[in-house]
């Protein structure tokens, strides 16, 4: 695990959700719900092509959980990579905070580009539903980068099935629970917005971590390991 590869995830992860995230803060009335799931996969797309021949742009915990199940890396670059996240979500999700602050009459408070159920869900989908949504969300967004990388690293065309995958991942899931699949993604804008979000951030925080870990299981069934095996010290 290489300090390259630690500030880039840190890096990827603060600029996901400032531009990601800060779609749907800035401008989602004006984007709608396409446009904002357009955000999320241009923007992991171009992380995908800038990053992933760093850390394996993984910027989603539950991405580097795959990645550790699937024996890709190990538990010690796994905790380096979360570490990392958790603090680019913070970062990134601070800056868009003060930005968001500049505008009138934007609401903030248990808002502000989170998850959430029941009565802050577009569709009311209660805690059951929205915990299914998430685990299938996830998983599939993990068995494709799983699927498309047969190391660590992200090359070539890699990035856009993920890319492609995220933004349609958005598009079912934005009505449903506003779409995590990343736990980072959730935390960031919790911590800021308050109230509810943070009450409910439990449940998208966990089910994403299953959804990755059950995506890795499936993976080691449907691409059993043939390859030589990568560690993360690897890609510098």
């Amino acid at each position: 695990m290489s300090t390259r590869a630690l500030i880039s995830e840190f890096t990827g992860t603060a600029l996901l959700v400032f531009f990601a995230v800060g779609a749907a803060v800035l401008a989602g009335d004006f984007i709608g719900t396409v446009g904002i799931a357009l955000a999320f996969g241009f923007v992991l797309l171009a992380l995908c092509y800038a990053l992933g021949p760093v850390s394996g742009c993984h910027v989603n915990p539950a991405v580097t959980l795959g990645m550790y199940t699937a024996g890709r890396i190990d538990l010690r670059s796994a905790v380096g990579y979360w570490v990392a996240q958790v603090l680019g979500c913070i970062v990134g999700s601070a800056v868009l905070f003060l930005l968001a602050k500049q505008v009138p009459g934007l609401e903030t408070h248990a808002q502000f580009g989170t998850n959430g159920f029941a009565d802050r869900s577009a569709v009311e989908l209660g805690m059951g539903g929205a915990f299914l949504a998430e685990v299938v969300l996830t998983f599939l967004l993990v068995f494709i980068v799983l699927a498309v990388t047969n190391r660590l690293a992200v090359v070539g065309f890699d990035g856009l099935p993920i890319g492609l995958v995220l933004a349609a991942i958005h598009i079912i899931g934005i009505p449903l629970t506003g779409t995590s699949v990343n736990p980072a993604r959730s935390l960031g804008p919790a911590l800021f917005a308050g109230g509810a979000a943070i009450t409910q951030l439990w449940l998208f925080i966990l089910a994403p971590l299953i959804g990755g870990g059950l995506a890795a299981l499936a993976h080691r069934f449907t691409h059993p390991p043939g390859g030589l095996p990568v560690e993360a010290d690897a890609v510098e």
